[in-house]
């Protein structure tokens, strides 16, 4: 473990509370602009920031409150495979996903692509105090071909219709549920034949919105791909071809590692109705890393996302990263989870007039990854919600 704490030459990290009638966790009231000093990533330098009306300046700023100084300094975390919204058995209160995506910021998730969810969260765009959430829609799935009460569930003759309604439904993306148990074969299948899909996807493209779908098997990967779509989730059942395509047309692939180390228990459950589908999840899991990491080193581009909501907790991004770690080490995966995802997403980097959506760390997370668990600060829209 590293004992040096500070950038080279500052010394300790100093994080500063003030009282002036506070609004805010760390003292400070909501409208006072504040600076922060410190190592900005990825670029590795010594910067200042200032924080005015949710925006960061590059320009210093009169009565700007100091809240660190000689700290790391980091574009919030982001968690590309969410969902706000969705529990164990379906849609929730809305209550509950307040508190899930409560959780989810106090981890330093600041934005949020929410891939699939049966409840209208659109009411959390107006409380600045939540993350910024980019939607997918609801599930889409094939009639009882994939966990009840979770996705709007039709027949292929459907799909382009109801890719159509969820496009307008989502921010952008539309979220296609590819495989799943067919209980024909005992094993997981394609849910869509391959034109119905490549027809849906192109419909979705011509509405300005991209696609991506869950994938545990080879079939619906490499069709989906091949079909066009612009994402895919989980993806252990990748191949090299399908993974020479996805880099070539650089489609995405957010492998929710956190939710993989669940495949022998889903195995498990399985094995007595379907023991060809328990096999084969077996065989995903115990070759996760190879498959993943092909995927990486190929030039694929992967982002982090935990798979909260459903039965996994919400708040795991740390874990999440540190798994992504095992795939490419602590650089690729803090920028999974932060500046590469932010940019895929179209968030802005921290330059001037850019969101001032932060997580501010003592010690450097390049060299010390589980810092990531413990934020000193976290500043969302410009306020710090944590610290």
């Amino acid at each position: 473990m590293s004992h040096h704490h500070g950038p080279p030459g500052l010394g300790e990290p100093e994080f500063f509370a003030h009282d002036h009638g506070a609004a805010s966790p760390s003292g400070v009231p909501e409208s006072t602009p504040l600076h922060l000093a410190g190592v900005v990533l990825p670029e590795g330098e010594q910067r200042d920031l200032w924080v005015v009306d949710g925006l960061i300046r590059t320009e210093p700023v009169a009565g700007a409150v100091t809240v660190c100084r000689g700290a790391w300094i980091m574009p919030g975390l982001v968690d590309a495979h969410c969902h706000i919204g969705l529990g164990p058995h379906g849609p929730v209160a809305d209550e509950v996903a307040e508190a899930q995506a409560v959780t989810d910021r106090e981890a330093g998730t600041l934005l949020v692509r929410d891939a699939g969810s049966p409840i209208d969260t659109h009411w959390i765009d107006e409380r600045a105090d939540l993350p910024r959430i980019i939607r997918a829609g609801r599930h889409i799935a094939r009639t009882k071909r994939y966990l009840r009460n979770y996705a709007n569930e039709i027949e292929p003759e459907d799909l382009i219709d109801e890719v159509a309604r969820q496009a307008v439904r989502g921010d952008g993306w539309v979220k296609l549920v590819g495989d799943w148990i067919d209980r024909d074969s005992g094993d997981l299948g394609p849910l869509w034949p391959a034109d119905v899909a490549a027809a849906a996807i192109a419909k979705a493209h011509e509405l300005g919105a991209k696609v991506t779908a869950h994938c545990f098997g080879e079939e619906s990967v490499q069709q989906l791909v091949r079909a066009g779509i612009d994402g895919i989730e989980h993806g252990t059942g990748l191949d090299s071809a399908t993974i020479e395509l996805m880099a070539a047309r650089q489609v995405a692939l957010v492998p929710t590692m956190i939710n993989l180390e669940n495949f022998t228990e889903f195995a498990d459950a399985g094995q007595e109705k379907f023991p060809r589908y328990a096999t084969h999840m077996r065989d995903l899991h115990a070759r996760r890393f190879q498959t993943l990491g092909a995927a990486v080193e190929a030039g694929v581009p992967v982002f982090a996302g935990t798979d909260a909501g459903g039965t996994i907790s919400h708040g795991l991004i740390a874990e999440e990263i540190g798994l992504l770690a095992q795939l490419g080490g602590a650089e690729f995966a803090l920028g999974a989870a932060s500046w590469r995802a932010r940019a895929w997403l179209g968030a802005p980097p921290l330059t001037e007039g850019a969101w001032a959506d932060l997580v501010v760390f003592d010690t450097d997370p390049r060299q010390e990854l589980s810092v990531v668990s413990h934020p000193r600060l976290v500043i969302l829209r410009g306020r710090v919600v944590r610290g």
